[in-house]
């Protein structure tokens, strides 16, 4: 078991021992800024901004909103990319990736931590499930999200509820797996795609989805659409990953949690 200055407390009930990074892409954020910051959990060991060469005080807000943020400035386009290089830069045994513009609640990140704490290895955050629900989601990216959630369970034996979602976490020895190679929205499907065929223990957790507070999405339906679809198919003809070896059964305190 770890010693004992090694957990942090979550609750009066819950410590571990593992860090945490969460990674937050932005670009011209700074209105939103101050809300995400808000929510995110003072247990939190580190936080990582991915600043996408913003033309307003993105960074200056973060700086001043926490001034232990580590900001990353992103060197490529798109947000597969700026997930890369964040990923790439944290030091946390747990990643969390969520979105800049609000629609994503912080506060969320205890059901995340939770799941990869009682065993699995990625977490998925589903609107879709008991509990979920967004503020924000047309009939158009409903119906979308449904069909490609729907090939991809077919395709890849998958039993995802929302494929198409940002609120992802996982714990940060499986990027390999994950290796992301993507520059586009089409991020968070790749990484549900490469977690089933790379065998990792993969687990939803509900979430809400809120109105993205000031600004527009970059996100374009049909155009981003087809890069999921695409995404889909490439994945489908590349060389199935290797199954991962079962790791061997530990106790829960041996997994650092108290």
């Amino acid at each position: 078991m770890p010693p004992i200055e090694r957990f942090t407390p979550i609750t009066p009930h819950l410590a571990i021992s593992p860090t945490v990074s969460v990674v937050v892409p932005a670009m011209n954020e700074a209105e939103n800024l101050p809300h995400v910051f808000a929510t995110l959990p003072q247990w939190i060991d580190e936080i990582v901004l991915v600043d996408g060469n913003s033309v307003d005080d993105t960074v200056a807000v973060a700086r001043r909103l926490r001034p232990n943020v580590k900001i990353v400035t992103q060197t490529g386009k798109g947000k597969g990319n700026a997930l890369a290089e964040g990923f790439a830069a944290c030091t946390g045994d747990i990643i969390v990736m969520i979105d800049a513009d609000g629609s994503t609640d912080g506060h969320e990140i205890i059901s995340f931590v939770g799941a990869l704490m009682t065993g699995a290895d990625f977490v998925k955050g589903s609107r879709y499930a008991s509990g979920g629900g967004s503020d924000d989601l047309t009939f158009s990216r409903r119906f979308g999200n449904r069909v490609l959630t729907g090939i991809v369970n077919k395709m890849y034996g998958t039993q995802y509820t929302d494929l198409c979602y940002g609120y992802n976490a996982f714990w940060s020895r499986h990027l390999d797996v994950l290796d992301l190679d993507c520059d586009g929205f089409e991020v968070e499907t790749l990484m549900n795609i490469r977690a089933a065929k790379g065998g990792l223990k993969v687990h939803e957790v509900p979430s809400h989805e809120r109105d993205r507070i000031h600004g527009e999405s970059n996100l374009h339906v049909v155009r981003d659409g087809l890069r999921v679809l695409r995404t889909i198919m490439r994945e489908w003809r590349r060389q199935p990953a290797p199954p991962r070896p079962e790791p061997a059964a530990a106790p829960a305190a041996d997994r650092g949690v108290a």
